[in-house]
């Protein structure tokens, strides 16, 4: 696809002045402004010509197929023209961009954003704003903080919560247990606390709880924190892919008899694979009784504290130690838009550092509000202005009310799916996931049915057709929805099912073919 250059007035951007000089509109400032609304227009329609000839969620080109393009690229010799570089960007870029909005787009937890998210980035990006300090900031700080505590008013935590953007869950869930683990290691009698003194000597003993399907960065953060993978205590789930709180407390047991210290236990309020969400009452109440850091990971499930019809389901977070929210989840923000939230903002200590150039002591003691005082990063985006046009615009309850629906688009299509012979689906959907496979019949073999499964989501990507995302349960490969486009309609999920019937059934009869195996590069692409 080639970009249609009579959509909008070229633009060539200034080269150096004759004296050797950078002409100063190659940068941005208020001589460039009109180079900035010319450019952004140009922008607008290459996204727009992109969008609305684009019939498929992505183009289905492999890797090995695009790399030779990028490898005749010398990036120490530029254009110097800004077609030339949409031009060249389009081929690059956007012919092969997986397009998130589109109701065939099914595969992860990739949600289409809001409009005013959108302009927000327009206005926040020129102008360059770095919130870690006030006086690089002003407004956008206490844009963020205001947010903050409206977040953790919804959450329930009380007044003396706080909290901090973040790049997404992960970020979240090591800022979270790096403080549980540092508050935990202050309280060892004997322990002057990490931050001057590094880990107790005991620290091999410190322990993580969370449930066997949780979100793989508890195990990242663990090591990251100098604990190791097998700090980690996987707890078995339940029929539903919830904790089992049985399995919890002999977990428990067990750790007091081997003498290990159990600081933190990770309750998830939405799994990746299948949106379940953990008994979160039971569990606060088993962290009260012994002292143990309750952390709530609701990236993917905290868009329900907008819900009308739903929020019950997140029931006792309002007792959490800390939550991790994906506001680029279910709130429908852009990437990247997160927060991590502490029940009490004196437990943020842990990750504060006074550098005297950024945020001196004597200044927090004042009262500036620097946000880098509560933040793993030092130099930040200002991501909070997205989440705050699209509430300042739309309203939360709008933004709620775009995750009820696809909360019933996935039950309809649980029920659609569940009329089919050949649809095997492994649970009902707690928030916005469907679990399945294609099983004919004819195909009885697990390993054949993993490889027949595999082959139709390959199938579909190479096509273009559809992203489908791939998972294992109890080792056998399955397919998953993950819903999050409240424009998509029953109608194209039947649709799409209906293909991928069709698709396995004319590809059941060649398992016997060594062919048939997925190739090494198929079977890890998305699209």
């Amino acid at each position: 696809m080639r970009y249609d250059t009579e959509l909008a007035p070229a633009i060539v951007l200034p080269r150096s002045r004759p004296d050797g000089r950078n002409d100063p509109l190659a940068l941005f400032n208020e001589q460039s402004l009109d180079a900035y609304r010319s450019g952004m227009q140009r922008c607008v329609e290459l996204v727009r010509h992109t969008l609305t000839r684009a019939r498929n969620p992505c183009s289905g080109i492999e890797p090995q197929e695009l790399q030779p393009a990028f490898q005749a690229i010398d990036l120490d010799r530029p254009l110097d023209d800004l077609e030339a570089s949409l031009e060249e960007l389009q081929r690059l870029y956007l012919d092969h961009a997986v397009y998130f909005h589109h109701p065939r787009y099914v595969a992860h937890l990739n949600c289409p954003i809001t409009l005013p998210s959108i302009l927000a980035e327009a206005i926040a990006t020129p102008l360059n704003t770095a919130v870690e300090t006030w006086d690089q900031s002003a407004g956008a700080t206490l844009i963020e903080q205001k947010l903050i505590d409206w977040t953790a008013a919804r959450v329930g935590l009380g007044e003396d919560a706080d909290g901090v953007f973040t790049s997404g869950g992960t970020q979240s869930n090591l800022m979270a247990l790096s403080i549980a683990r540092d508050s935990a290691c202050e309280a060892m009698p004997g322990h002057a606390g990490n931050r001057h003194h590094g880990l107790p000597s005991n620290f091999r003993q410190l322990r993580i709880l969370t449930s066997e399907v949780s979100h793989f960065s508890v195990q990242k953060a663990a090591a990251l924190l100098g604990l190791g993978y097998d700090a980690v205590i996987a707890v078995p789930s339940d029929a539903s892919k919830r904790m089992d709180i049985a399995a919890l407390q002999a977990a428990l047991k067990e750790c007091d008899e081997a003498g290990l210290i159990p600081f933190a236990i990770v309750a998830t309020a939405g799994t990746t694979d299948f949106g379940s969400i953990d008994p979160i009452p039971t569990m606060a109440e088993l962290c009260r009784q012994r002292g143990i850091w309750l952390h709530v990971d609701a990236a993917y499930g905290g868009g329900l504290l907008l819900s009308r019809r739903h929020r019950h389901w997140l029931a006792g977070i309002e007792q959490a130690d800390s939550v991790s929210i994906d506001y680029h989840k279910t709130f429908f923000q852009p990437v990247s838009c997160s927060a991590c939230l502490v029940r009490d903002r004196r437990q943020l200590r842990h990750i504060t550092y006074h550098a005297d150039y950024l945020n001196p002591r004597d200044q927090a003691e004042g009262g500036t509000p620097d946000l880098v005082n509560k933040s793993l990063q030092t130099t930040r985006r200002f991501d909070a202005l997205k989440l705050w046009m699209s509430l300042r615009t739309l309203g939360a309850e709008r933004l709620g009310d775009h995750l009820d629906q696809v909360i019933e688009l996935a039950q309809q299509a649980y029920r659609a799916m569940r009329q089919r012979d050949d649809i095997e689906v492994l649970l009902p959907p707690a928030l916005s996931t469907l679990v399945f496979r294609y099983r004919p019949d004819d195909v009885d073999d697990d390993g054949d049915l993993d490889t027949l499964n595999q082959q139709i989501r390959q199938t579909l990507s190479r096509r273009g057709e559809a992203v489908v995302a791939g998972t294992r349960v109890d080792g056998r490969f399955h397919l998953k929805f993950t819903l999050l486009n409240p424009m998509t309609r029953l109608a194209e999920l039947v649709a799409l099912v209906a293909e991928i019937a069709r698709i396995g059934e004319s590809l059941a009869p060649s398992l016997t073919s060594p062919s048939a195996r997925p190739s090494p590069v198929w079977s890890q692409s998305s699209c």
